[in-house]
């Protein structure tokens, strides 16, 4: 969630120095400098749920999840973000301590502040990387998980999912029950 914006340009470089010793997360969009809100316990329980899940499922396999403390990096236009959740299985990302630059999946848990932004110019800005496979938004107050995946010819197809159903995240062939992404958020 972005609450305040700094007044004047910041380099990648000077953003990247700062968020290691910053005492709160900061999201970088063409240099400026945006602070972090905290989350809802339900927005924090989807999050370590899904990344638990996809853990569970990656382990052993080369591929890593990330958690709400890891930046994406957008390099063509210049933007930093923390994803809630995020997957890469390029080994060039284990090259970078602080942030990774080749996802194949990426999910934001939505919140009522942020879903507008998270729907509308942070997915235009992921759809910058050229890795990325999937990017699934989930509802922090019902049961309703919505994949849009990249198809062959370069195109989003959004995947819906809700109460009841089988997710399929196909970028790292996982499947799960709806009801274990919100286990001890919504019954």
């Amino acid at each position: 969630m972005v609450i305040s914006q700094s007044e004047y340009y910041i380099s990648p470089e000077e953003y990247l120095e700062g968020e290691k010793v910053s005492e709160i997360k900061h999201e970088y969009i063409d240099g400026q400098v945006y602070a972090m809100a905290g989350a809802s316990d339900a927005h924090v329980t989807v999050s370590m749920n899904v990344s638990m899940l996809l853990r569970n499922h990656l382990r052993g396999s080369g591929c890593r999840v990330y958690m709400l403390d890891m930046k994406a990096q957008i390099d063509v236009i210049n933007r930093y973000f923390y994803p809630d959740v995020m997957v890469t299985c390029d080994t060039r990302d284990r090259e970078s301590e602080y942030f990774k630059s080749h996802p194949c999946l990426i999910i934001e848990v939505l919140s009522e502040s942020t879903e507008s932004f998270d729907r509308g110019k942070k997915f235009a800005s992921y759809r910058h990387l050229e890795s990325l496979q999937e990017y699934v938004l989930v509802s922090s107050d019902q049961m309703s998980v919505e994949c849009f995946r990249r198809n062959d010819q370069g195109h989003w197809v959004l995947y819906p999912y809700e109460k009841e159903q089988e997710v399929h995240l196909a970028s790292v062939d996982f499947r799960c029950a709806i009801a274990e992404i919100y286990e001890d958020v919504l019954s």
